[in-house]
């Protein structure tokens, strides 16, 4: 285990009140910073005070985006304690956006020890409230001084973190979603199954458009047919038609899931049947107009789970599940969060302890 330096702030930050939080905006008094140079590679891994990068204003991420990032948490648990969940899954899908974008590939097990000692640095700012926790960012950025498309010769990896609320504060409610049919967040052989930048700036428009016609989440279809069903929003998404879960297959342009990963792998456990393979919207909306569209639901880090009651589609509109959350839903949302926060126990060994 290497034991990265720390400089301690000289200043320490008021806590927000936990009661309060709102997302991406209050951080931590530290972060971790990594450099790579071609002489040296990943080299000089340290923990110092949180604060501004100096940047000069032609770094090739500011240009041409060569850049990745990972969105993960840490949660307090009932005995005080701090732990991550499946943290080494996020430094090898880091590891795999890195191959994709021409980065330099950093070692998962590097990445997992800076996100400990960072978070153990930082422990007094996980919160304690119900349903809170510290999102943890790591991401790489180019930082060549030059204009040109090509790969960077040097790269910066940072890790920092902020405090987040309970993703449902007033209850798990479903939501409305309405499948897209003009943009395309991805296509086969581009960049949708890594975590970059560009995959959510695409998404913008699409999600503007749905919330001005009254719905939450986009549901995306793949770019090439422009039939079969991907992701809904910035999550995984995954649906039961009559007793069987079904998820879109990973093909290249869907994002590798790690909680997508968890419920299928929760699921198998209990004996439901699950298949991933390709889906259109058209099969969705006749298993509703048969009655055979169960539940439907998002999965991703930010929600965990997110039920899905309404979906619109060509002009036609159907209710999933009369519109509440499906019995399936909610044994995955209490399975998984209560693994997460310590309440219920990790027979899988998901969880790794910080402190």
């Amino acid at each position: 285990m290497q034991d990265f330096p720390i400089t301690r702030a000289k200043t320490l930050k008021p806590k927000p009140d936990p009661k309060t939080l709102v997302f991406g905006r209050s951080f931590t008094d530290h972060m971790f910073v990594m450099n790579y140079t071609p002489d040296k590679l990943w080299h000089d891994g340290r923990i110092v005070p949180y604060g501004p990068f100096e940047l000069d204003p032609s770094a090739m991420v500011l240009h041409y985006a060569q850049e990745v990032f990972e969105g993960m948490k840490a949660y307090r648990t009932p005995d005080g304690g701090v732990q991550l969940f499946r943290p080494m899954e996020n430094a090898l899908r880091l590891q795999s956006s890195c191959e994709r974008l021409c980065i330099p590939p950093i070692d998962p097990e590097t990445v997992v020890e800076a996100i400990k000692q960072l978070v153990k640095l930082e422990a007094d700012w996980v919160p304690s409230e119900p349903g809170t926790s510290l999102y943890i960012r790591p991401f790489i950025i180019a930082t060549d001084p030059t204009l040109g498309v090509h790969a960077s010769h040097t790269y910066l990896f940072a890790v920092i973190c902020c405090p987040v609320g309970a993703y449902y504060k007033e209850g798990i409610n479903p939501v409305k979603i309405y499948v897209e049919d003009e943009d395309v967040r991805a296509v086969r052989g581009g960049t949708g199954y890594t975590k970059c930048g560009g995959n959510y700036a695409a998404s913008i428009r699409a999600g503007e458009r749905a919330e001005e016609k009254g719905y939450a989440q986009v549901l995306w279809l793949d770019g090439v047919e422009r039939k079969y069903i991907e992701e809904v929003g910035s999550m995984n998404v995954m649906f039961q038609v009559d007793g069987t879960v079904i998820t879109p297959k990973l093909t290249g342009s869907v994002l590798p899931g790690i909680t997508r990963k968890s419920c299928i792998e929760l699921i198998r456990s209990w004996g439901i049947p699950v298949e991933e393979r390709l889906i259109t919207a058209q099969e969705l909306f006749d298993a509703a107009e048969a009655g055979k569209l169960d539940e439907a639901w998002g999965t991703g880090t930010a929600a965990v789970v997110s039920p899905i009651g309404e979906m619109g589609w060509e002009g036609k509109h159907i209710t999933v599940s009369g519109g509440k959350i499906g019995s399936l839903t909610q044994k995955l949302y209490d399975t998984l969060t209560g693994i997460q926060w310590g309440t219920l126990p990790d027979e899988q060994g998901w969880t790794v302890k910080v402190c």
